[in-house]
């Protein structure tokens, strides 16, 4: 048996964008009987949703969305980003440009090859919309599906 592939997806606070992410791939390798090829996380490159060390939950208007597909975020707390996770994941995917450089600045140049965007998985070149700042929940949710089934066909 050959070990799980570990993706840890990141943006800025860990209760909108990157949730989703790992919430929705857990769910599509779930269907499509995976589950056991991955390790799947998601992490902030800010501490500002993390208070006493207790992660905030999954933002309100993302897991009304997700939960309206079928998806559960029940347990899903924000943690952030460290320097540790480099070595305990093979794959970074970043939302934005700004997380990529953050995460790059996090994890250090030798993980740099494991840091990408996950609109790049789609062929694009842009970045996931954030919903705290468009409310386009919906417009978020399209960007990251396109993302991680480019990821899971790369992964076949």
């Amino acid at each position: 048996m050959t070990k799980p592939y570990r993706i840890m997806f990141v943006c800025l606070g860990n209760i909108c964008r990157s949730p989703m992410a790992e919430l929705l791939l857990k769910d599509m390798v779930k269907r499509a009987g995976r589950e056991n090829e991955f390790i799947i996380e998601s992490s902030a490159t800010s501490d500002e949703n993390v208070f006493n060390g207790v992660g905030a939950p999954v933002y309100y208007h993302t897991r009304a969305l997700l939960e309206s597909k079928g998806i559960s975020c029940a347990g899903k707390r924000a943690q952030v980003l460290e320097k540790r996770h480099g070595a305990q994941f093979d794959l970074f995917l970043c939302m934005d440009g700004a997380n990529v450089r953050n995460a790059t600045r996090i994890l250090g140049a030798e993980n740099a090859h494991k840091i990408k965007k996950l609109l790049s998985y789609a062929g694009e070149s842009g970045d996931v919309a954030d919903p705290w700042y468009t409310r386009d929940f919906e417009r978020s949710y399209s960007d990251v599906k396109r993302g991680l089934e480019g990821l899971l066909a790369s992964l076949q």
